[in-house]
């Protein structure tokens, strides 16, 4: 399993359950990254989302116990999250936010994709500094590229001790 984000450079990802940023180029990384795979996120995500429906082309699997759909896989607990995840190969499973559950999964991925922004971006939600997670370290960054006036660079984080789901 795998989480793919795009943080400032406070770590930030969101404000008012929208994301901080407008990048052309990283919506584009998260789609070659993600379509056709299985990507797993909370329920508000899917909120945020255009039109609030779940992304075409990939297989949504959505935590929350508040809400259910048909246009998507919905699970009520983590122990049934857990349960369904098993059913995909770890490689094909995006995890893709948000705060709260990347915080919840990102001791079960290998790999995280970040993308990150060289400002603050008043963000109210955070993902875990992998910085200072003493498991997880940065093995590959791309040289800083401009995307929609902002400088970005798409970073690759290992995690040198997953646990098992």
């Amino acid at each position: 399993m795998k989480a793919i984000v795009c943080v400032d450079k406070e770590w930030g990802i969101g404000k008012g359950n929208e994301m901080l940023f407008h990048l052309p180029a990283d919506l584009k990384f998260f789609k070659e990254k993600t379509v056709g795979k299985v990507i797993v996120m909370g329920g508000n995500t899917l909120l945020s989302f255009p039109g609030s429906k779940p992304l075409k082309d990939r297989t949504n699997i959505v935590l929350t116990d508040v809400y259910t759909r048909d246009d998507c896989k919905v699970v009520p607990t983590l122990e049934a999250l857990k349960e369904e995840l098993k059913k995909y190969p770890s490689e094909e499973i995006f995890v893709v936010g948000g705060a709260m559950f990347y915080s919840s999964m990102i001791d079960y991925c290998s790999e995280a994709f970040v993308t990150k922004v060289d400002e603050a971006g008043g963000a109210e939600v955070f993902f875990p500094n992998l910085d200072e997670k003493e498991n997880w370290e940065e093995v590959s960054s791309s040289e800083p590229v401009t995307d929609n006036g902002h400088i970005v660079r798409f970073t690759t984080y290992k995690n040198n001790s997953i646990r098992e789901l």
